[in-house]
């Protein structure tokens, strides 16, 4: 019975409670899932935000592992956990971002497009094996997003 409760948990977290099977870009209404969270729930103290980022990293690398190797598939459409932990990089120790509608959008739009773009040394991460290589390259996509969302935020 755990075994079974423990595999309905793992694999509703690693599709973004459902959000992965979505039919039109699964990595994007998972991020959105994400940015729902950010928008009402993301804590103000730094420490509770690295925590957060931490645990949902390491239990979405454990989860999009374990579905990859069930689904027989390297890295599966439906697995979106690696979309949240690295849109929740994106906003890592920017509290002040998370209250400006400009700068939610554009952290949004930039995780999107470095997860989907895949720039060295992004695209490097995906050869790890298992959910480490499901999952670090969003966490980096994710850390390059807040950096250029810092630099823009200097002008809007």
């Amino acid at each position: 019975m755990l075994s079974k409760t423990r595999d309905f948990l793992l694999y509703h977290f690693a599709t973004g409670f459902g959000t992965g099977h979505s039919p039109i870009a699964p990595g994007t209404v998972g991020s959105a899932l994400a940015m729902v969270f950010v928008i009402f729930l993301w804590p103000t103290s730094f420490l509770w935000q690295v925590g957060l980022t931490v645990v949902t990293t390491l239990l979405a690398i454990y989860a999009s592992g374990w579905v990859a190797e069930s689904e027989g598939l390297k890295d599966p459409s439906i697995v979106v956990a690696d979309e949240i932990a690295g849109q929740f990089c994106t906003f890592l120790f920017l509290n002040m971002a998370v209250h400006d509608w400009k700068a939610l959008l554009l952290g949004f739009l930039l995780f999107r497009a470095f997860d989907i773009w895949k720039p060295w040394p992004i695209s490097r991460l995906e050869d790890l094996p298992g959910g480490w290589g499901i999952v670090l390259d969003d966490i980096l996509a994710g850390i390059f997003a807040n950096i250029v969302l810092r630099v823009l935020l200097i002008w809007i």
